[in-house]
């Protein structure tokens, strides 16, 4: 009989202990694959949205919100008089609930912005002019609003007409309600104030170059701060939150998982005493036998990651479906993210079994003498 003939069999002899192990240690990792997955589609998605926009630099006061909160509109005028700015667009986004959706982005752009310009339209027209009381919306956002050409919308207490159909080129952008700007400040009595102002710079710039422009914006507009588009997002408090209770949640499923595989791997050591001394009478080395138990708990780890990798990656799929983040995110299931959350289940496998191991070690061959 092989080594890993009998670390398969010492893990088959108890399928119902093993099984319910493997469960667990697969509950962990599928809160690891969905939740960091999530919050790095969270980022991911609002990088593409900027990006589908044309935006190198974001002005807003992003902190531990999800949303800026509102600045004056002589920001806009300042910034565009720095060098280097070749364009800005004035911008209010808020996240909120409009009719039956519990939670949608409503995207307020400064008409004739340039923001605009990425939003194809699949039905309808555009609005007529900056005061007309219309809406379009992303793709995503009139399925989850069960709207169309024609159909009216309640923006808090103005009721608007649906009367263009968009594909922004991201998901964001296709989960958003578009209106202009002065008629959002109108309903929501914001005159004066808006809570991101996109940039484009003047000409094609390096990292190091957008990084300067960033730090003559912030040395302009005390009270916002500047930040290169794809890193708006992932630096701000808000989002390093998210990471921190996604990792924090994912780990303490984890840790139900190691309890789980010591539990198991130590109820091996004791049921299978007399065969391990044996196993060390006829000749076997204590660090094979150790070994074995390693293994036997790398093995658990291993197959518990993969069927948590599975798990995680269909739970994630389903809330990316719920009402509340349609259309808002997608999950970021990278094949680095799936490689380190399997490996993670092995490295628990494998430290979950060191006390077993040890145990194991200290046995005595006389012992397979007793009944």
């Amino acid at each position: 009989m092989s080594f890993f003939t009998i670390i398969i069999r010492g893990l088959w002899r108890r399928p119902v202990r093993t099984g319910l192990t493997l469960l667990g240690i697969a509950i962990g990792i599928a809160a690891v694959v969905a939740l960091v997955g999530i919050s790095r589609g969270f980022e991911k998605s609002w990088g593409a949205g900027a990006k589908q926009r044309g935006i190198d630099v974001v002005v807003s006061t992003l902190n531990s919100g999800l949303t800026p909160k509102p600045f004056s509109t002589t920001v806009r005028d300042r910034v565009a008089a720095i060098p280097d700015v070749g364009a800005t667009c004035s911008v209010f986004v808020d996240l909120t609930s409009v009719e039956s959706a519990s939670m949608i982005m409503v995207s307020a752009r400064e008409w004739g912005g340039f923001s605009w310009g990425n939003l194809k339209l699949v039905a309808g027209r555009m609005p007529k002019d900056a005061m007309e009381p219309a809406v379009v919306l992303g793709q995503s956002a009139a399925e989850s609003l069960k709207k169309k050409i024609g159909d009216p919308l309640q923006l808090e207490s103005k009721e608007l007409t649906v009367v263009g159909i968009v594909d922004g080129g991201a998901l964001v952008e296709n989960g958003s309600v578009v209106l202009s700007l002065p008629l959002f400040q109108e309903i929501t009595g914001n005159q004066g104030r808006i809570n991101i102002l996109d940039v484009r710079a003047a000409h094609e710039m390096n990292e190091a170059e957008m990084r300067k422009l960033c730090d003559r914006i912030n040395s302009a507009v005390p009270e916002a701060k500047a930040a290169i588009a794809s890193e708006h997002i992932s630096n701000s408090e808000a989002s390093r939150f998210i990471r921190a209770m996604s990792w924090g949640t994912s780990l303490l499923a984890v840790l139900v998982g190691v309890l789980g595989v010591m539990n198991t791997m130590l109820m091996t050591v004791f049921e299978r005493r007399q065969e391990m001394c044996i196993l060390l009478a006829i000749g076997w080395k204590r660090g094979r036998i150790t070994r074995m138990i390693l293994w036997e708990s790398a093995v658990l780890g291993l197959l518990g990651g993969s069927l948590g990798v599975l798990i995680g990656v269909f739970g994630a799929k389903i809330l990316q479906r719920l009402p509340a983040v349609n259309g808002l995110l997608e999950p970021d299931l990278s094949p680095q993210l799936l490689a380190i959350s399997v490996a993670i289940s092995v490295v628990v496998g494998v430290f979950s079994g060191l006390y077993p191991a040890w145990r194991s070690s200290r046995l005595s061959p006389s012992l397979a003498l007793q009944g």
